[in-house]
């Protein structure tokens, strides 16, 4: 019986200094073969693929004894696919956490507010770590496969910063991005004025990104939009140079010359009445709002001062007193 005893009291010792050993193990930071890994467990890995996965990647620890733990643990079916990024002092116990949460290592695409269409596609396209579904598709298709056929894309993204795991598709960043522009224009558009000129939302998404483009000081912004209202109210050509630009499109060379004013095209506001057809960039809330919530102005024409400010004037004598001084140097 003593014997027994004595046999028993060592298993227990044993067992202890194992489960001491094991939790010392599993709350070691793992030796990493650089500062930051990259990990990729594919949709259908198994539990002792993803152990296998794991030292590939540079972690140097046995892939048995991770399998082990995977399984003991009772959650190595709860490991989920995906990109992950394994950073120095990470442990056993910590990795298997972040990869049954899914903490896929994230990227971010910032839209600019004002950014056209081209200039979005570019951006989409420089992002090594998205999936370019949209390579090659028309624009016309790509809204097709965003379930908007028929819409122009311009300005029906909404300027923001977007995070990505790696090999998202870029088509599903774009969604995000058109579905927060419709909760952001619908937000505006309940809360426009009463006197608005502005006849639908699809209008109010249009004069914001004139305004956008038009604003070069925030301050500013409020003033700009009312003298478009101001200007729809009374039915005077808006006359705005970044429309007629982008109607330019890629022939534009940075210098807007007098005949460019005289080209007719869709987005030429100095030969056409009314708001152009499509907007011309993305419009950032500020500009939402403030196409909708105008300042009450009597100003009917504003002109840079040079500094990003604008001067603002109410009658066309003082708007050309206005234009000499700031834009011809006079006094």
């Amino acid at each position: 019986m003593r014997a027994l005893f004595r046999a028993l009291i060592i298993l227990l010792l044993l067992a202890a200094a194992a489960a001491g050993g094991a939790w010392w193990w599993l709350h070691q930071p793992l030796q990493l073969s650089q500062p930051n890994l990259e990990l990729e467990i594919e949709p259908g890995t198994t539990p002792r693929g993803v152990a296998q996965n794991v030292v590939k990647a540079g972690v140097q620890t046995d892939a048995r004894l991770l399998y082990a733990w995977f399984r003991l643990s009772g959650k190595d079916r709860a490991i989920k696919a995906g990109n992950y990024e394994l950073s120095t002092g990470l442990t056993p116990y910590e990795l298997l956490q972040k990869l049954a949460r899914g903490e896929e290592s994230l990227r971010a695409l910032t839209l600019v507010e004002g950014w056209n269409w081209r200039q979005v596609r570019a951006a989409l396209a420089r992002e090594e770590f998205l999936k370019q579904d949209s390579a090659g598709m028309s624009d016309e298709a790509i809204m097709a496969q965003l379930e908007r056929a028929g819409v122009h894309p311009e300005g029906r993204f909404f300027p923001d910063t977007y995070t990505y795991a790696k090999g998202s598709s870029d088509i599903a960043l774009l969604r995000r991005a058109l579905h927060a522009m419709d909760r952001r224009l619908a937000d505006a558009w309940a809360m426009r004025a009463a006197n608005t000129p502005l006849k639908s939302a699809d209008e109010a998404l249009i004069l914001a990104s004139i305004v956008e483009k038009e604003t070069g000081k925030a301050a500013d912004r409020a003033q700009i939009a009312g003298v478009f209202s101001n200007r729809l109210r009374v039915g005077m050509l808006l006359q705005t140079d970044p429309s007629v630009i982008y109607g330019l499109g890629a022939k534009f060379d940075g210098n807007l010359r007098k005949r460019d004013l005289q080209t007719d095209t869709p987005w030429n506001t100095y030969t056409r009445a009314g708001l152009p057809p499509t907007p011309i960039a993305m419009p950032g809330k500020a500009a939402l709002m403030a196409a909708v919530q105008p300042e009450q102005t009597k100003a009917l024409y504003f002109v840079a001062r040079g500094d990003g400010s604008s001067h603002f004037s109410a009658t066309l004598d003082e708007h050309n007193r206005a234009v000499n001084r700031y834009q011809r140097g006079g006094q």
